[in-house]
């Protein structure tokens, strides 16, 4: 017996076997090699001793009363706790049935009695030494797959980064050529409406002048003033010369417009007002807040603060801006298209969009709130989630409110929250430090 020596890291054993005099041996003998041991006489008393403090390996006795060894195995491969204990049966019992019922159990291995402690100790060693390779491995798989994850995460991030840069670089290159070639033909027209504006009172005051002077002009011409309908025409153009002016103004907003959404963002950051950016995102939805033939008009309300100028990158705000505005307006949408009989006659779509600065915090607030059709618990658990969309193929990439988390967070070093409920709305909640 004294020839053996374990070759393995000592452990905690427990055995359990109702036979006093084996249980002392064993007890006596494992001890001498170094082991920590812990015993029991039946079975439900191993139970709890091994969902206490779990041992490394239970040497277990098949021939015990109120409670079997067989018993015992299966009650402790059944637990999560205990399951992965390797087993190893010490029995008196020889029959090849018994073997093969023990090993069908989960046992590890099988001792006959009468036993000798040489092999005992081999039998458990090798058993031990099975169990530390087994959590090794286990151990390595692990972290080689939080190593594979982690590095599928980076590889994500980086392709999401790329798109973002590249989704920016293009949209800013195409909205400054658009606004570029927006403002050719608006100034033009703009600097000749002027003109006409001035030709055209000029040529009133001389049509005036005449019919004051010739008051009778003759047959000829009074007829034909009537088919031009002289004096509507007369008061008609100036106001069709305002409407004109009216509308290049218009589009000179739209391009001013345009060229703040775009602003290709420096390497360090710039002072921009936040109200600026939500303004000109407003402005190029604004197509989109109007009434069709699913729903009425979005009404926008707006209850801005007194928010001062910012150090950001405002391209990239603006991008944010941008998502969250047109997902509300997909959201009340969709509960348009899909709730359209049940809805009260009296709802009207809305997105409500609130500024406010937090003195505590030294953090502007920017909350953008709709009360459209809400998100259900497995899509909010989802959302800013890579590649994650709920639109149909083609209608959307998945990495909207993702880039836009990363611009808020990463980029600005604030935070991007939401609370949603079904069928009552979203808010999404931007915090932005203000240095």
């Amino acid at each position: 017996m004294n020839s053996y020596q374990p070759k393995t890291a000592k452990g905690i054993i427990l055995i359990v076997d109702d036979t006093p005099d084996s249980l002392r041996l064993l007890e006596a003998a494992l001890t001498r090699y170094g082991y920590e041991v812990r015993s029991t006489v039946n079975g439900g008393m191993a139970l709890t001793a091994a969902k206490a403090v779990a041992p490394d390996l239970i040497l277990l006795d098949i021939k015990m009363p109120d409670m079997n060894g067989y018993d015992v195995c299966s009650a402790l491969k059944a637990s999560p706790v205990t399951r992965d204990i390797p087993i190893i049966f010490i029995s008196a019992l020889d029959e090849v049935f018994d073997k093969v019922k023990a090993f069908a159990l989960g046992g590890a291995d099988y001792i006959t009695k009468p036993f000798q402690f040489e092999e005992v100790l081999a039998r458990v060693d090798h058993q031990l030494t099975i169990r530390q390779l087994t959590q090794d491995l286990e151990q390595r798989v692990e972290e080689r797959t939080a190593q594979l994850k982690q590095t599928l995460q980076d590889l994500q991030q980086a392709q999401v980064q790329l798109i973002q840069v590249e989704k920016m670089a293009t949209l800013g290159q195409l909205v400054a050529a658009v606004a570029h070639e927006i403002n050719n033909p608006v100034g033009f027209i703009n600097g000749n409406l002027s003109c006409a504006k001035d030709y055209t009172n000029d040529l009133i005051s001389l049509v005036r002048l005449y019919q004051d002077k010739f008051p009778h002009p003759g047959t000829e011409i009074e007829q034909e003033s009537q088919n031009i309908e002289l004096d509507y025409l007369i008061e008609d153009l100036p106001s069709i010369l305002s409407s004109m002016k009216k509308g290049v103004d218009r589009l000179f907003q739209l391009s001013i417009s345009l060229r703040t959404f775009s602003r290709l963002d420096a390497h360090t950051k710039v002072v921009f007002n936040i109200h600026d950016g939500i303004e000109s995102t407003l402005l190029i939805l604004k197509h989109r807040l109007k009434a069709n033939d699913k729903r009425p008009a979005i009404e926008v309300i707006k209850n801005y603060g007194e928010l001062p100028p910012i150090e950001c990158y405002p391209g990239q705000l603006n991008q944010v801006f941008m998502n969250l505005i047109a997902n509300a307006i997909d959201a009340l949408d969709e509960l348009q298209t899909k709730k359209s009989e049940e809805l009260n006659k009296d709802y009207l779509p809305q997105i409500k969009i609130d500024t406010d600065i937090q003195y505590d915090k030294e953090t502007v607030i920017i909350r953008i709130r709709d009360n459209g059709i809400g998100m259900p618990s497995q899509v909010k658990d989802c959302i800013f989630d890579n590649f994650f969309t709920t639109k149909p193929v083609g209608k959307g990439t998945g990495l909207g409110l993702s880039i836009a988390r990363q611009i808020v967070v990463e980029k600005h070093g604030g935070s991007l929250d939401f609370s949603s409920a079904l069928e009552q709305g979203t808010e999404f909640v931007i915090e932005l430090p203000m240095s």
